[in-house]
């Protein structure tokens, strides 16, 4: 058993996680982030959920670029083969959930 106080959790460089589980292949780790990630697409499936701060979040869909801003309590689901990127608006702590060894 464990609590973890997502706002507490800083890690020593952008994009650092804390593992919070791996059940059945499927990984939930805690982000923290001041900075963009990279443009990629995962494995599998992915959920992110911004826990806090604001994350714009750009995705391609046939082709065409567009973006959202996800704010606290907001979700973004990326099916498979959707190439997108997160962009923090300052700082942000991000709950991802994913296939075991994703980007």
């Amino acid at each position: 058993m464990e609590i973890t106080r997502s706002k507490d959790f800083v890690a020593d460089r952008a994009w650092g996680a804390k593992s919070i589980a791996c059940m059945n292949g499927i990984t939930t780790r805690l982000h923290w982030t001041d900075k963009p990630y990279k443009w990629h697409t995962n494995d599998g499936e992915e959920v992110f959920v911004v826990l806090d701060g604001v994350v714009e979040m750009l995705y391609r869909e046939n082709g065409v670029e567009k973006a959202a801003m996800l704010n606290v309590g907001d979700i973004f689901y990326a099916s498979i083969g959707t190439e997108h990127v997160a962009h923090p608006v300052g700082v942000a702590r991000v709950l991802v959930i994913e296939s075991e060894g994703s980007v």
